[in-house]
């Protein structure tokens, strides 16, 4: 069932992997070289059978035959020649005949055993041969030289009769054992012909089963990774509109499916990134269009609101001095009161212009920190000397940054360090560093009045105070700008749980780059 329009799953064989195909294939071709290694088998015992009975049995039979015959022709001659000269050294062919015709009659009885044919020509051979020795053979060579002589001469007729019927039986046997022997060779040749033919096959088999395999492989596997992973490197290379075809086994077609469902996807995802790159590239415009209009503020507040706030100051001082006599004290406290109104105006404008130039007004270099906090304590000269104040510190580094920046970022710390001082006690500050993570990390520790835990994030916020301005003055700026300090160099700052009174600010910054880096950055900026 195809739901929501899907593709349709594919049926049957095209529903196979490529274990299942190479599981089949490697059955196949295993149950095909078995089939063809028992049929070589069964050649090579036939031909090895066909090459036993010849060599072994229709040869050697044919052989024997042979020496029999011979072995039979020298008794013959042996008796023949004492028959006709009485000459006992005549018998020697006799004797010896003997003996190869008991060996020769042995092998024929094993070699022949079972054989139905050659059996009863050696019967008939053994009867012709036990004929001709009764009647001749034996009484000749048994007699004396004169009587010998006699019973040949007598017995001359017999002999040549009973010794031809010997011939024509041995002649006989070997006739068929010699048909026996050509009949075997036909069946040997035949048999090695066929094995021949069936190890050729099996050859030829082998070869069409490589083929078979190297071609199955190539389209069903080779083939379709080929096609996908050059479709998956132009995908690679950005072109998303190139499709991914999926062919081949099952398991490769649904690859091939998931990393064409990856490219679309990818292709909504820039697309969407487009539209977003786009949002972004409004919002920049009006971001910058947002800080053009900030920048121009800080020209206003810098120059149009401070004049007024001068002259409303001015003029308010002026108006004491000359008029003093001819108000009343409650006239000259509402006179006090704007001028210490309009000088707090101008130190909050003075303020926020510095926060705002935090991060966007910088000039990066190699800054001495040991030489920036001297600089620091130097310029709080006067309110060290008069809360009697005490700074320590440790052998300062070298770092990477905005000079003037650090330099406010030490007389925030430390001025803050002063005035919220205990009453009790002189202020005592402590300024340590160590390497941390491949970041420097400064810690200012004083002996004042504290922050309770609830307020550790609360102070970095612009304009919170945590003490009324009668109590300790300030705008609340302070803390907030030495956090964008910080956090523009690239290091963060906290409060940190303390012992005892007294507050401890730990801050860090990374740690001075090679000459390299800051020359190219320094470069950059400038």
């Amino acid at each position: 069932m195809n739901v929501g329009g899907g593709r349709r799953e594919p049926a049957g064989i095209a529903r196979w992997t490529t274990r299942r195909w190479l599981t089949t294939g490697v059955a196949a071709s295993a149950v095909v070289l078995l089939i063809l290694g028992a049929l070589g088998a069964w050649a090579l015992g036939t031909t090895s059978r066909l090459t036993d009975e010849v060599t072994r049995y229709r040869s050697p039979a044919l052989i024997n035959a042979v020496r029999l015959e011979a072995a039979l022709v020298n008794q013959e001659t042996g008796v023949r020649g004492y028959g006709l000269t009485g000459r006992r050294d005549f018998l020697t062919p006799y004797t010896q005949g003997r003996a190869d015709e008991k060996t020769a009659l042995q092998a024929l009885d094993r070699l022949v055993a079972g054989s139905g044919e050659a059996e009863k020509d050696l019967r008939e051979v053994r009867s012709a041969v036990a004929s001709w020795q009764r009647q001749v053979a034996r009484p000749v060579a048994s007699a004396s030289g004169a009587d010998a002589i006699r019973i040949a001469s007598d017995r001359a007729g017999d002999g040549k009769r009973l010794f031809d019927s010997v011939r024509s039986s041995t002649a006989r046997q070997q006739d068929h054992l010699l048909a026996a022997r050509q009949h075997a060779g036909a069946n040997l040749d035949a048999a090695q012909r066929l094995r021949n033919g069936v190890f050729a096959a099996i050859a030829v088999v082998i070869v069409v089963l490589m083929c078979a395999i190297f071609y199955g492989l190539r389209r069903g596997v080779t083939g379709p990774l080929t096609r996908l992973g050059a479709a998956a490197r132009d995908v690679g290379r950005g072109q998303f509109d190139r499709k991914v075809p999926a062919t081949g086994p099952a398991d490769l077609q649904q690859l091939a499916r998931d990393v064409d469902g990856m490219r679309e996807r990818l292709l909504e995802e820039l697309a969407r990134s487009e539209e977003a790159r786009s949002m972004l590239d409004q919002q920049a415009d009006d971001l910058k269009r947002s800080n053009a209009e900030l920048e121009q503020f800080a020209y206003v507040a810098s120059h149009d609101l401070q004049e007024p706030l001068r002259k409303i100051s001015s003029f308010t001082q002026l108006l004491q001095r000359r008029y003093g006599d001819k108000l009343d004290e409650r006239a000259d406290q509402y006179i006090a009161f704007a001028v210490d109104g309009a000088n707090r105006m101008q130190v909050l404008i003075n303020d926020l212009l510095m926060f705002s130039r935090v991060g966007r007004v910088h000039d990066q270099r190699s800054v001495s920190l040991e030489d920036s906090l001297n600089g620091a304590v130097d310029g709080l000269s006067v309110a060290v000397e008069e809360s009697g104040a005490r700074i320590e510190h440790d052998e300062l580094p070298t770092v990477h940054g905005d000079a003037g920046q650090l330099g406010l970022l030490w007389q925030n710390l430390l001025s803050n360090a002063i005035k919220f001082r205990a009453p009790d006690r002189p202020p005592h500050i402590r300024v340590s560093v160590r390497e941390e993570d491949g970041m420097w990390r400064f810690t200012v520790r004083d002996n004042g009045i504290g922050i309770a835990p609830e307020f550790r994030e609360k102070v970095f916020v612009i304009f919170q105070r945590l003490h009324t301005r009668e109590a300790y003055p300030g705008t609340g700026i302070g803390l907030a700008m030495c956090k964008k300090t910080v956090e523009f160099h690239g290091g963060a700052i906290t409060i940190d749980p303390v012992d005892g009174d007294g507050t401890s600010i730990s801050f860090t910054l990374p740690l001075q780059p090679s000459a390299e880096a800051a020359d190219s950055e320094g470069s950059l900026v400038s």
